[in-house]
């Protein structure tokens, strides 16, 4: 008979859209590409998510997860503090800082509610990789392993919100998911090898939706 660690069942509720952090009420800028027409359909929705893998997140939020983790795990509190000031500046719109900093208060409450000791003084603002990179080391969650919870939680969220907005069916945003599998392997890769000095990201389309999210007449979204 199989059995599972228990550090892999603690990933699967981080990871889990029962966790009441609020993520599902973001659309990161995909609600205004919607509405301006740039993503239309399954294929494009699947341009839009992917890339954003691809291109964006194996460049910022997977390094600089790998880099907390490592900080945290070795007590060195003033690389925390560096990193999580990194990953906020390179937020590209308002929003998605605001977005980030209200998961990590949310994950960090969370965190608070099931009597895990966590002390963020000195940091001002918290962003959700600060928090979940933390909560990964503290149950001894395999770092890779993480890595992969972090990115299949973010786009099934952006999965869930394409299917509500284009709108797609169920079975399209299965498609969507399972294409993103070597797209989040990928992903992982690049950001393993990935230097201090290379992390970062230019996404002006990313940059542009978010922003214009912001004053969009109608949203089902937050902003």
């Amino acid at each position: 008979m199989q059995t599972f660690s228990l550090s892999s069942v603690r990933l699967w509720q981080l990871i889990s859209p029962t966790l009441p952090i609020g993520a599902y009420s973001y659309s990161q800028g995909l609600e205004y590409a919607v509405e301006a027409g740039w993503v239309t359909d399954e294929q494009t929705s699947t341009k839009w998510i992917l890339g954003q893998i691809k291109n964006n997140l194996s460049v910022l939020d997977v390094p600089v997860f790998l880099r907390m983790y490592d900080a945290w795990k070795n007590d060195q509190i003033e690389d925390v503090k560096y990193w999580n000031e990194i990953i906020l500046a390179l937020r590209e719109a308002s929003e998605l800082r605001d977005e980030d900093c209200s998961l990590g208060a949310a994950l960090m409450k969370v965190l608070s509610g099931l009597d895990v000791a966590l002390s963020v003084e000195g940091m001002n603002e918290v962003a959700f990789v600060t928090i979940f990179s933390f909560a990964c080391q503290y149950w001894s969650i395999d770092k890779q392993e993480s890595a992969h919870g972090l990115l299949w939680s973010w786009c099934e969220n952006q999965v869930a919100a394409a299917i509500k907005l284009v709108p797609l069916g169920q079975t399209s945003g299965q498609r969507i998911m399972s294409l993103s599998i070597e797209a989040i392997e990928s992903a992982i890769k690049k950001g393993l090898q990935c230097k201090d000095d290379e992390i970062g990201l230019l996404a002006p389309g990313l940059a542009i939706s978010s922003a214009l999210h912001e004053k969009q007449y109608t949203r089902l979204f937050r902003s």
